[in-house]
């Protein structure tokens, strides 16, 4: 296979399409000098600089509350830059078409400043990246929406980050908010697991293997388990993490996307309405979660970890003292249709513990008739790495290589790492804003999907808050609960922990 066959930068480049590609471009970061930005979108709109994946007429203006310069933006943003030695030349030219103006969210006269900064380059397809705290989304948008939309032909786009909302009718009201000023092609909801490489990978596995399609299904598969594991804890944001919790920070947008993708039927083609069309089918086959098919759980310190390992949630002075916000949890849910009827989706995701690792994990069930030593043969899986370490792995029985006529576990394995080699993945964000340009919304959360998945988490949202059940305590640096394992066997899900992927 040719290098370019192997060089996606180079296949992307051959295939890019950007929607209005010779007019100017102007890509707004409000809050420029926040976190996100810092850590996240300035990084990534040099690295699509830097590969040569913009329109050629491309330039950026931060936008905040903070009295800075763009120099500031530039120093802080550097540490997560990644720049050689070989790109000095390259990065310079980057910061010479970014510019920051200092500026009230709410102040109509600062928007017509920004708008003043954006006519100046000329008739201008606009982007309107909102990386701010949602209290701040309807005086930003109102005033986008009356003094910074673009004119003519050209298009505006707006880039809204989770939370979409903090329950069913806080999301009906932003979604209401945001369709009138807006309309649905030009919102951009952003969930950024969407644009991770094995993620998006889930439906070229799925739609591409012919092998997969008459397994895929309740008469073959025991249990889904889609997992996202932490190993670090909130500290330094514990603060903000307990206005939402686990459930709302991870499990009602990451993990539920990928059940969809996992959960899907095949759509007519890949256009983006097509596909994001069967999601919102699976979702809305879903029942919402009840609490006696959850276990939350809480860390606590482990008195033999190290530095950050010995404090426990409560421990974090930002945290508000006995709070019952949960750092774990696991939810059984289930797809009333008729491949997936009976079959157990169940979401695990946590804070501080064993490992960095998420995953699907799809369990067949045992064999039939089974000839072999009792308990021997184990059950085939299907595991998805997402990350670190991307990979594909089938877990299946060989034989013992020998004499003996014994069984072991083994795997068929994809593990990107080996078989790309010298290939860099993109990150993310990378994908997603790119997309944006492009005017691809596969992979941004339409309204329709986004109420589908509320109504599905917010009744179980609504009783913990009112019933207050106190999250089970768990070790910083465990697996969890174990209460979780067992809620995972009740539902037919069997962890037997003889076999361990490891990356080559």
């Amino acid at each position: 296979m040719s290098a370019k066959a192997l060089d996606p930068l180079a296949r992307l480049k051959e295939g890019l399409e950007f929607d209005g590609a010779g007019a100017t471009h102007v890509f707004v970061v409000f809050g420029a000098s926040g976190d996100l930005a810092k850590k996240k979108i300035y990084p990534t709109l040099w690295f699509l600089f830097r590969d040569g994946l913009l329109p050629p007429k491309t330039s950026f203006i931060g936008y905040a509350r903070s009295n800075i310069k763009i120099e500031d933006i530039q120093k802080q943003t550097e540490p997560f830059m990644k720049v050689k030695d070989t790109e000095a030349d390259k990065v310079k030219q980057f910061w010479k078409i970014n510019q920051y103006i200092s500026g009230n969210y709410d102040k109509a006269s600062d928007f017509s400043r920004l708008n003043k900064a954006i006519e100046e380059k000329g008739s201008a397809n606009r982007v309107f990246y909102l990386a701010l705290p949602p209290s701040v989304y309807e005086s930003v948008t109102l005033n986008l929406k009356a003094t910074c939309m673009s004119k003519g032909d050209k298009w505006t786009r707006v880039v809204i980050e989770k939370p979409f909302g903090h329950d069913l009718d806080s999301s009906n009201q932003l979604s209401n908010h945001l369709s009138s000023l807006f309309k649905e092609d030009e919102i951009y909801r952003i969930d950024h697991y969407l644009g991770k490489e094995m993620v998006q990978n889930l439906m070229v596995l799925r739609f591409g293997n012919r092998i997969f399609s008459p397994i895929w299904n309740r008469d073959s598969i025991s249990s889904v388990v889609i997992s996202f594991k932490e190993p670090i804890g909130t500290q330094g944001r514990g603060g903000y993490f307990d206005e939402f919790g686990i459930v709302r920070d991870v499990m009602q947008n990451h993990l539920l996307q990928i059940l969809t993708l996992v959960a899907m039927e095949k759509p007519p083609s890949t256009a983006a309405e097509d596909i994001r069309n069967e999601k919102v089918k699976v979702l809305k086959s879903i029942p919402h979660i009840k609490l006696e098919d959850t276990v939350i759980g809480q860390y606590v310190g482990n008195p033999e970890g190290k530095g950050e390992e010995k404090q426990g949630y409560l421990d974090d002075p930002t945290v508000p003292k006995g709070s019952v916000t949960p750092t774990f949890a696991t939810a059984v849910m289930f797809v009333k249709n008729e491949r997936w009827d009976g079959v157990p989706f169940i979401l695990r995701c946590g804070k501080a513990l064993n490992e960095r690792k998420a995953e699907v994990r799809i369990q067949f069930r045992d064999v039939p008739g089974d000839i072999f030593s009792s308990g021997v043969v184990k059950r085939n899986e299907l595991v998805i790495r997402v990350q670190p370490n991307e990979a594909v792995y089938m877990k299946m029985m060989a034989k013992t290589p020998g004499m003996s006529f014994d069984c072991e576990e083994t795997e068929l394995d994809l593990t990107y790492g080996s078989r790309y080699k010298g290939v860099n993945m993109p990150d993310a964000y990378e994908r997603l804003i790119l997309d944006v340009f492009c005017g691809s919304q596969i992979h941004f959360v339409r309204s329709d999907e986004l109420f589908e998945a509320w109504r599905i988490f917010t009744p179980l949202l609504h009783q913990m808050e009112k019933e207050k059940p106190k999250p089970i305590p768990y070790i910083f640096g465990s697996r969890g609960p174990k209460e979780s394992d067992d809620l995972c066997r009740k539902y037919n899900f069997i962890y037997t922990g003889t076999y361990k992927w490891t990356s080559p």
